[in-house]
């Protein structure tokens, strides 16, 4: 049974620096596609952040150049370095896993796993 569990949410100041942790079980993950979401009150899910198995990164425009999402498959373990932090960053974040090509990016809909989330909330 594949399991996804996200840690390292909190509270931040806006400008500041957090660091989530998404940890995989019952997969192989190197074999997977890892992407990251995030999802405030009242507004969709939106896509973040994705890795490919090979290491291939894309990024939501309106994080680009603040945010990073690496992978560590010695640990099953998925990261999202976030920098910069503002407001509208706010939101309960997601990670989400899918193996199958050529890989499903920044659309939810093409994701079979996901994690429970971990709330991130940004502060003046």
């Amino acid at each position: 049974q594949v399991q996804l569990v996200e840690s390292g949410g909190g509270l931040v100041q806006a400008g500041g620096s957090l660091r989530l942790s998404c940890t995989a079980s019952g997969l192989t993950f190197d074999e997977y596609h890892m992407g990251w979401f995030r999802q405030a009150p009242g507004k969709e899910r939106e896509g973040v952040a994705y890795i490919t198995s090979l290491y291939y990164r894309t990024y939501a425009d309106s994080v680009k150049g603040r945010f990073t999402i690496s992978r560590d498959n010695a640990k099953n373990t998925l990261y999202l370095q976030m920098n910069s932090r503002k407001l509208e960053d706010t939101a309960m974040y997601y990670c989400a896993a899918d193996p199958r090509w050529p890989g499903p990016g920044l659309r939810s809909e093409l994701y079979n796993y996901w994690g429970q989330g971990t709330q991130v909330t940004v502060s003046s």
